[in-house]
C-alpha cells in the first residue's frame, strides 16, 4: 500500500501529474514537492508496523514515491546510527549530544539517500539516462545507483574537486566531466547535454524525489528517539535538501499522529568562505543572493547558490532557528575533536557541526541541558589529503 498522491509547486501551489517525469514548475520554476493522502494514511499504518521491518530507509516505503518494488534501487542506504556522543559531550561540557552517522551510508554519504529515491523513481518514469552537476558526493551516489538501474549516468563536477570522487564515479560506470569552476558552472554545462540529447537532470531540488530520499534522516531520528524530536538539529548546508527534506518529514509524521507538534530548532551551518544562507537568514531577506569567489577546503559547503533557498530559509524562521558560519580550521578542529572522543573518521562538514555547537553553547542560544543532533554527512576517507601535512610530519620524522 501506497500513499503518494501527486505533486505541488512549492512556491505557486499548483498541481502535477505524478505519473511522468518533472524537473522544476514550468510556471514558475520553483522545486516541485511529493504529496501524499496522509488522513488516508492513519487509517491504514501505524509506527508500531515498523518494527521488525529491514533496517533501511525503504522502511518507511507507504510514505515513500516508488509505486512498484520492481524498480526500487537499494543498497542498504539509510537506517544509520544515532549515537549518543558521552565522550565528545564531556569535552564539551554538554549533557545530550548525539551524531547521526550518514557516513555509514553506501558511497560513504547522506546523498546515497537522495540518489537511491531519485533513480529509482526516474528509472520508474521511463528516464533513458541521467545527468548531475556535484561537489562530489552527489556524483557518486549517482553513479552507483545509475550503475544498479543500467542507465548511463553522465557527472559533472568541479575541475579541483578531490581524486578520490573521480576514481569513484570512474570505477562506478559514469562518464565524467570536469568544469573550470564551482557547482553553478558545472550545472549550466550539464544543462547544455540535458538540452541536447534529453538526459533527465537530478540536480539538488531540480526533481521531486531527492528530497523524498533526504526526509528518511527525519523519520529515523524520531522513530530512533522513541517519537519526541530532539531540542536542535545542526546541519552542514550546501544545497540544503536534507534541511527542508527534514522539516518536511517533521510536518508528515505529525499528520499522522506519530509525533506531537513539538519541533527541532534547525540550524544551518555553512562556510565561512560560502555563506549565502547565514547572510540571507540575518537580513531577514526570503532568497539568498549568489557568494562571490566561494571558497571553502569542506567541497560539499561549497554552494553560492541553492535552488531550495527559499524553503532553507522558511524552514529556519517556523523553527525559531539559526544559521552561523564557521572557518575551515574550525571545521577541521571540529572533525579532530570527534575523531580523538567518538572513534568517526568524518568530513569538514561534520566538523563544522561541532564548531557551530560550541559557538551557539559559548552564546547561550543552546543550554547545556537541551539535546542536540550533529550529522556526520559524509566520511572523511575522500578528504583525507586535508590531513597531508600532518602525514608529511610523520614520514619525515
Amino acid at each position: 500500500m501506497n500513499f503518494f498522491n501527486h505533486l505541488q509547486c512549492s512556491s505557486c501551489n499548483k498541481i502535477f501529474d505524478p505519473s511522468r517525469l518533472w524537473n522544476l514548475c514550468p510556471d514558475c520554476q520553483k522545486p516541485l514537492l511529493a504529496r501524499y493522502d496522509l488522513e488516508k494514511a492513519r487509517k491504514f499504518i501505524d509506527r508500531d508496523a515498523l518494527k521488525g521491518k529491514a533496517p533501511d530507509m525503504w522502511r518507511y516505503r507507504e510514505l515513500l514515491p516508488v509505486q512498484d518494488d520492481k524498480f526500487v534501487l537499494s543498497l542498504g542506504e539509510g537506517y544509520t546510527p544515532l549515537i549518543e556522543a558521552k565522550r565528545l559531550s564531556r569535552e564539551l561540557n554538554v549533557e545530550n549530544l548525539f551524531i547521526k552517522d550518514e557516513g555509514l551510508n553506501p558511497t560513504g554519504s547522506f546523498k546515497a539517500r537522495g540518489l537511491s529515491m531519485a533513480v529509482s523513481r526516474a528509472w520508474e518514469l521511463g528516464a533513458h539516462s541521467l545527468s548531475i552537476p556535484s561537489a562530489g558526493n552527489a556524483a557518486g551516489a549517482l553513479s552507483a545507483y545509475a550503475a544498479l538501474a543500467g542507465l548511463p549516468a553522465h557527472v559533472f563536477m568541479p575541475r579541483d574537486v578531490p581524486a578520490a570522487f573521480i576514481s569513484e564515479c570512474l570505477t562506478l560506470g559514469a562518464e565524467v566531466q570536469l568544469v573550470d569552476g564551482l557547482i553553478i558552472d558545472c550545472g549550466r554545462v550539464a544543462s547544455e547535454g540535458v538540452r541536447k540529447y534529453g538526459w533527465f537532470d537530478v540536480s539538488t531540488l531540480k526533481e521531486p524525489y531527492r528530497l523524498e530520499g533526504k526526509k528518511t534522516m527525519g523519520h529515523e531520528i524520531a522513530e530512533q528517539l522513541n517519537w519526541e524530536l530532539p531540542d536542535v538539529l545542526i546541519y552542514p548546508t550546501g544545497g540544503g535538501t536534507g534541511l527542508v527534506g527534514m522539516w518536511k518529514s517533521f510536518q508528515e509524521l505529525e499528520a499522522l499522529g506519530w509525533i506531537g507538534n513539538k519541533r527541532p530548532r534547525m540550524v544551518s551551518v555553512q562556510a565561512e568562505g560560502c555563506a549565502p544562507m547565514v547572510k540571507a537568514f540575518h537580513a531577514g531577506l526570503d532568497h539568498a543572493e549568489p557568494w562571490p569567489d566561494a571558497h571553502t577546503v569542506a567541497d560539499g559547503l561549497r554552494v553560492p547558490a541553492a535552488v531550495g533557498d527559499f524553503l532553507i530559509l522558511q524552514a529556519l524562521r517556523e523553527s525559531n532557528g539559526t544559521a552561523i558560519a564557521v572557518s575551515d580550521r574550525e571545521m577541521l578542529d571540529g572533525a579532530n575533536l570527534i575523531g580523538r572522543t567518538q572513534g568517526l573518521f568524518v568530513s569538514p562538514e561534520t566538523g563544522a557541526t561541532v564548531a557551530a555547537f560550541r559557538k551557539l553553547v559559548q552564546t547561550g542560544w543552546i543550554q547545556k541541558e537541551e539535546k542536540v543532533v550533529l550529522f556526520n554527512t559524509g566520511s572523511g576517507y575522500k578528504y583525507s589529503h586535508l590531513w597531508e601535512k600532518e602525514i608529511s610530519q610523520i614520514k619525515s620524522s
